[in-house]
């Protein structure tokens, strides 16, 4: 919380964005009724979803979004090598299992009859990568999680293949550039570098999957009938998906050498894609024979969670790293500026596709967990906030945190980390200000981008994410933005919307996403509080510290030592987690969803 007497952190006040139309509030989201936290009361409703971070568990009511409950378990990351990110699949199934059980048992001690979940949804961090064998049941490898850097040599031998070199080659079929990020190039790895994994493809055996296609696969029976699948959203963060056929591209397929067998059915967002199974070697079977009918990955979760159901709307998640995304409707946009195109959502299997623009920042709240755990600034990372507001300024401190390269408007790999700007007079303080004062201009930079692709600049920012209950950062961005930043008062969008997506299946239907629907939100509403010529002055020494953080590093990582930044900072940087939220139907159909991503923990 903002402290008392701090100069800049202090909001507007609460506003409560009102609909007279009775659509969904522009730009302002909707979610579906005003959260009150943990108030246990007859409305009733479970769902979860994983984190990357802390797993949390809680409870809404689907007219009011009332929280009733929650849990959390956590999860381990390995970080192998320099620059290689990995977890455990099997940690990260039973830490589901884990979930859904003591979600059910609070359920019961709130006299919640959990004979009326109603249905169960996935949301999870897109481009991790996991290939598993479908006669064992076993995966075949770690997971390969969005932030590895490990594919850049095989980024640059596939770009040698490409005319001119050009990373947006396939720009117009995924909406992606060739990158490290998405998970062809990480299964390319694997297939090159897995033995198991190249006797699996060659037996017939082996399965391919993002996060979200694993779990659906073991939910609904594993080797026993489990349901291969993902959806839209997933499928087109792979480099290896058509986002105009809305289906697998045997081109892109050929080009990366993938063999399409490996491959799960792609199916909309909203639909039952089978029953939840027991699980007799965990013991647990609390929600058997409940539909799993909501998938999305977690950013186009937000953006549904947000209510960004029109031509225009857009939010921002503040986790580990950043992404904001603007709806595009049913037209894909390409973009001149570094931002991506990629699937929104599709609600249902006769529902139209929607596409969003994305801008995506590696480094948001990662770097305060930095500056805590490696450079032993503070103690929590609350405390950042607090030393921020003492001093309101970086006295002409820059902090570009790249440490792991820089992702849109640049996406260049090459680029580190570096603190630029230092004087005698420098303190932590600063240095604290500087941090926060990053992952603004950060945000400024694929706002900018964004404004110029869509021809009509965002009159005020929506935001969403563990971040965002730092006040101090939130008056920063509204400066260094020049708009308005908007905050609803119920900060899990990404559940919330993984939940609306469940429930509205065809099959289940006790969600509805008719804009009509929609009530009004609360929401905290932040103003700019500087002139425009102040925040034009920083926003451009920031670009110049930009340019100076580039070309440090090759693709070739050094053959001893132990220097990556995911190497160094402790287990707790990225632990990763399961979550459970319950959503509570306003009679007794009540949705339960499970969903899945990768966050950071600053709350």
């Amino acid at each position: 919380m903002q402290e008392d007497g701090a100069p800049s952190g202090r909001p507007r006040g609460d506003t409560v964005c009102k609909n007279p139309t009775g659509r969904a509030p522009a730009r302002c989201g909707g979610l579906s009724g005003r959260l009150l936290q943990f108030r246990a009361r007859c409305q009733r409703v479970p769902a979860f979803r994983w984190l990357g971070s802390p797993t949390l568990r809680k409870v809404f009511n689907a007219k009011t979004a009332e929280l009733l409950s929650h849990h959390q378990v956590e999860i381990q990351q390995k970080f192998p090598k320099e620059g290689w990110v990995e977890q455990d699949p099997k940690e990260i199934l039973k830490s589901v299992y884990e979930c859904v059980e003591r979600t059910c048992e609070k359920l019961q001690q709130l006299n919640i009859d959990i004979t009326n979940i109603k249905a169960i949804g996935v949301s999870n961090q897109r481009e991790t990568t996991v290939v598993w064998d479908k006669i064992t049941g076993e995966p075949l490898y770690n997971a390969i999680v969005w932030l590895d850097l490990r594919t850049q040599s095989t980024v640059e031998r596939l770009l040698k293949r490409i005319p001119g070199n050009n990373k947006s080659f396939f720009k117009f079929r995924t909406g992606l550039p060739l990158s490290t990020y998405f998970s062809a190039v990480k299964l390319r790895w694997l297939l090159d570098n897995v033995e198991e994994i190249r006797q699996a493809v060659d037996n017939g055996r082996a399965m391919f999957g993002t996060i979200d296609s694993w779990l659906i696969w073991c939910l609904t029976g594993g080797k026993n009938g489990g349901v291969h699948c993902t959806d839209v959203t997933n499928a087109s963060r792979t480099m290896l998906f058509n986002i105009h056929s809305l289906d697998w591209d045997p081109e892109l397929c050929q080009f990366f050498d993938i063999p399409m067998e490996i491959l799960p059915k792609v199916r909309s967002s909203s639909e039952i894609y089978g029953l939840m199974k027991i699980c007799p070697s965990l013991k647990s079977g609390a929600l058997t024979g409940v539909p799993i009918s909501g998938c999305l990955g977690d950013q186009s979760a937000a953006l549904v969670g947000q209510m960004c159901f029109q031509d225009g709307q857009a939010k921002n998640t503040y986790g580990t790293g950043c992404f904001l995304l603007c709806n595009t409707g049913q037209k894909s946009v390409f973009s001149e500026h570094g931002l991506l195109t990629t699937i929104a959502y599709k609600l249902g299997r006769d529902k139209p596709v929607c596409y969003a623009l994305e801008g995506s920042v590696a480094i948001a709240g990662a770097v305060v967990r930095w500056l805590r755990d490696n450079l032993g600034i503070v103690k929590t990372s609350q405390e950042i906030e607090k030393l921020a507001a003492e001093v309101g300024t970086s006295y002409g401190c820059y902090f570009v945190p790249a440490f792991s390269g820089l992702y849109a408007p640049y996406w260049e790999p090459s680029a580190r980390g570096i603190i630029c700007g230092l004087t005698q007079f420098t303190n932590k303080n600063h240095i604290a200000f500087a941090a926060l004062e990053a992952v603004c201009f950060q945000t400024r930079e694929i706002l900018d981008a964004m404004n110029k692709d869509c021809g009509i600049p965002l009159s005020q920012l929506q935001v969403d994410g563990g971040m965002t209950n730092n006040k101090v950062l939130m008056q920063l961005q509204s400066d260094i933005l020049c708009i308005p930043v908007v905050k609803p008062s119920m900060p899990e969008t990404t559940a919330l919307g993984a939940a609306m997506a469940a429930g509205a299946a065809e099959g289940v239907g006790i969600w509805s996403l008719n804009p009509g629907d929609l009530t009004a939100v609360t929401c905290e509403r932040f103003e700019p509080q500087i002139n425009p010529e102040e925040s034009e002055y920083r926003y451009a020494r920031w670009k110049k510290a930009v340019m100076k953080s580039m070309g440090w590093e090759t693709s070739e990582a050094p053959s001893n030592g132990d220097t990556s930044i995911f190497c160094s900072l402790p287990l707790g940087f990225f632990i990763m987690s399961s979550m459970v939220m319950l959503i509570g139907a306003k009679y007794v159909s009540v949705i339960s969803i499970v969903s899945l991503r990768i966050e950071s923990t600053e709350d």
